[in-house]
């Protein structure tokens, strides 16, 4: 594999960076960066440390990952993200590792409940959010990596990372696993042509890949991706699913008001096929943190979404035909 780290990998230019990468050949992996500068968002943090994880657990080459030499000023910030420790590279830099609470929470493999629960509480000074907020929040997170954790079928769990910035009061979160991807997942029980196929039932809330029952099962209720998809929606923030070759964008700028569409599609997206082909999932959020309108409406709104799509859908599958 070939991965080049340019100077801006953020959710709005991501495709770019996804399109100078080679995920064919999985025994071993190149790291080049752009000399002058880099900021990235924590989901190319994950993507690459997944990765690594993987070529490593290989084992069939004596050196399978290597790296060129960060030049640029900000290479501290991907020894801090902890990075090469799972490239199991030397970066040669010697940094001091002040308290990251409030500010970011470097690339953390999940592989467990309990890890996953460290990671959620790690979130709480993250928010900056009252209570109710924040649980909010943490439940979407959870829901998203507990779905990595009990349908990906990944061997190496997933890769979590967030970070604050306090300029935009916005986190930026990346979730990333390289499982079996969304199409075998959703295709277990939906029929689904495509990558894109499966991307939108993913997003359709009451859809999940653990039974074909409209509205989902009492453990998996399909509403994870659409809860995140919304809030983004909502505070006009970018999402992103990437898996297959095929990679989904919701667009900052919707259209005004706060409609929610229980169609994906119905948002403003970008939507690119034959990109390289990710073996998993990849989920990128930016959530802005400001209080612009009441949160716990917000909720709502979304729940009222969702009970009314599925309950629509249950109706619309179990009419029977009317014989005069």
């Amino acid at each position: 594999m070939k991965i080049h780290i340019p100077n801006s990998a953020f959710l709005g230019n991501i495709n770019a960076f996804i399109k100078l990468a080679d995920f064919s050949d999985r025994d071993s992996m190149y790291i080049t960066a752009n000399e002058k500068w880099m900021s990235v968002h924590p989901i190319v943090l994950c993507m690459i440390a997944s990765l690594g994880v993987e070529v490593r657990a290989t084992g069939l080459n004596k050196e399978p990952i290597l790296c060129e030499r960060f030049t640029a000023p900000s290479k501290h910030y991907f020894e801090r993200m902890r990075l090469f420790r799972f490239l199991n590279l030397n970066s040669e830099m010697d940094i001091v590792e002040h308290e990251p609470a409030g500010r970011f929470i470097p690339v953390t493999q999940i592989q467990d409940s309990a890890t996953l629960g460290r990671f959620i509480e790690d979130m709480i000074p993250l928010l900056h959010l009252d209570k109710q907020q924040s649980q909010s929040i943490k439940y979407i997170v959870s829901e998203l990596v507990r779905n990595v954790l009990e349908h990906s079928a990944s061997q190496h769990g997933a890769f979590v990372a967030a970070q604050y910035h306090a300029k935009t009061n916005t986190v930026r979160l990346g979730i990333v696993d390289t499982g079996v991807g969304i199409k075998k997942t959703i295709g277990r029980f939906h029929v689904v042509k495509n990558y894109k196929d499966a991307i939108k039932l993913a997003l359709t809330p009451g859809i999940t890949g653990t039974t074909s029952k409209e509205g989902g099962t009492e453990y998996n209720a399909g509403a994870g991706l659409f809860f995140t998809k919304s809030i983004s929606r909502i505070n006009k923030d970018f999402f992103v699913i990437y898996s297959g070759d095929t990679l989904f964008k919701l667009l900052r700028k919707q259209e005004p008001g706060t409609v929610l569409n229980s169609d994906p599609f119905a948002d403003r997206h970008t939507l690119e096929q034959g990109l390289p082909y990710w073996n998993g999932t990849v989920i990128g959020v930016d959530m802005t943190l400001d209080d612009n309108e009441d949160f716990s409406a917000l909720l709502k709104n979304i729940r009222e979404v969702y009970t009314s799509t599925v309950r629509a859908r249950k109706e619309k599958q179990y009419k029977r035909p009317k014989f005069i």
